[in-house]
């Protein structure tokens, strides 16, 4: 029987893990979900490829919300931009780290570790390891081989008999074969490296175990491949900071770094290349412009990026001290996530194709901001144009396809399509 302090462990451990495809769920699984009240889930909700009504309804009616969560947690949802941004700047009044659950809830076994769960002074040290590998200058050089992933994925897609899954011959692979160069993977491992990648996030489905033992796999392999970088630094990332800064870094923590890369760069662009495609598809003029204005691929994209927020809610914070967020008084140890896709949608709604580029929360915002952003851009910059031309009389074979249920990242798992 599960006692009530492994529930309210593994209760917390969802809480405080699954944000962006990385808050694992521990021991009880994807029980976890199953102990929470139906509007504790809204944040995770979507119709089709937009937030459920009731998400919307609880942005109007207010800017910070609490979450109804059982045995005493206090959790909060931000919808809010304003409260949304003070949230997820302010390193001083919250904090990133999952170690500060253990005096609430006693030993938590594996500390996720990484960027996403990590305090300055640790977060900005760590950071500044990456941060270089992220500039336009050092991507530029990918610029040829996303382009050449890309024709690939066409070429097969061409090739293929009847309607092809745009998830498993397009969305998918671009950004794991991208990662693979990144990182310096070397090229026969990418077959593993992209299992790997795909496995590690169905934590909801019938695939929680097998997700579970990927995320084990997957650092392991890093690990690996870190040690082998120590003998022969390549030019890919992990060399590149081994050759920079040498002992400095530790193998854990280094294979912890590409982990996350790995983590927050792959389902994230998978979602937005196949979600985006849906909705280009149902709009003849964004499928036009996309296609023929290379003007309008940039500020599109941004607009992509802003309607869809495939990362529903950002990693949880926790109160260092008592504050006040908007109209709500949060005490010291409180919970607060941020729905990013409510906060995205609070100046406009709807997607508009020829919106001007602006701001969003997409990436995040502040000192945790997806490190990655630009790479993602230069794949979806890439990819949509692409597949438009290759394929002028694309067309959604089934049109509703199976969204995912409840998640932090949303998208869909299969996505048939005619290219003829």
């Amino acid at each position: 029987m599960t006692t009530l302090a492994s529930v309210r462990e593994g209760l917390v451990a969802w809480v405080a893990r699954r944000a962006a495809t990385r808050w694992v769920l521990g021991k009880i699984g994807s029980r976890a979900l199953s102990l929470l009240p139906d509007r504790a889930l809204v944040p995770l909700k979507r119709d089709g490829v937009v937030p459920v009504a009731e998400l919307e309804r609880m942005r109007e009616a207010g800017a910070v919300h609490r979450i109804p969560v059982p045995f005493g947690l206090r959790v909060w949802l931000v919808t809010g931009q304003d409260e949304a941004k003070k949230v997820l700047s302010d390193t001083g009044a919250f904090s990133n780290d999952y170690a500060r659950l253990g005096a609430a809830v006693g030993r938590i076994e594996q500390a996720p570790g990484g960027l996403g769960f990590a305090d300055p002074p640790d977060h900005t040290r760590l950071r500044k390891l990456l941060s270089p590998e992220f500039t336009m200058r050092r991507l530029s050089r990918l610029v040829p081989r996303i382009d050449a992933i890309v024709t690939e994925r066409l070429d097969a897609m061409e090739a293929a008999d009847g309607p092809v899954d745009l998830v498993e011959e397009f969305a998918l692979p671009i950004p794991s074969l991208t990662i693979c160069e990144l990182l310096g993977v070397p090229y026969e491992d990418r077959d593993r490296f992209q299992r790997l990648a795909a496995a590690r996030f169905d934590l909801f489905g019938s695939a929680a175990g097998q997700a579970l033992g990927a995320i084990s796999e997957s650092l392991s392999y890093m690990e690996e491949i870190v040690r082998r970088e120590r003998r022969s630094p390549g030019d890919g990332l992990i060399g590149s900071i081994i050759r920079q800064h040498g002992d400095d870094v530790s193998d854990v923590e280094l294979a912890g770094l590409a982990d996350g890369v790995l983590t927050g760069g792959f389902d994230t662009t998978a979602s937005m290349l196949a979600l985006g495609a849906i909705v280009l598809l149902r709009d003849d003029a964004a499928r036009a412009a996309m296609r023929d204005d290379d003007a309008a691929t940039a500020p599109m994209v941004e607009e992509l990026l802003r309607h869809l927020s495939v990362v529903q809610v950002a990693f949880p914070r926790f109160a260092r001290h008592a504050l006040q967020v908007g109209p709500q008084r949060i005490e010291e140890g409180d919970v607060v996530v941020v729905s990013l896709s409510a906060a995205n949608r609070e100046e406009v709604s709807d997607f508009d194709a020829g919106r001007p580029a602006s701001s969003h929360l997409a990436f995040g915002y502040g000192a945790h901001r997806c490190v990655g952003a630009e790479l993602a851009r230069m794949e979806l910059r890439a990819a949509y144009p692409a597949l438009l031309r290759r394929f002028p009389h694309l067309r959604l074979a089934d049109e509703r396809p199976g969204f995912r249920a409840a998640s932090i990242v949303h998208g869909v798992d299969k996505l048939l399509v005619h290219t003829r």
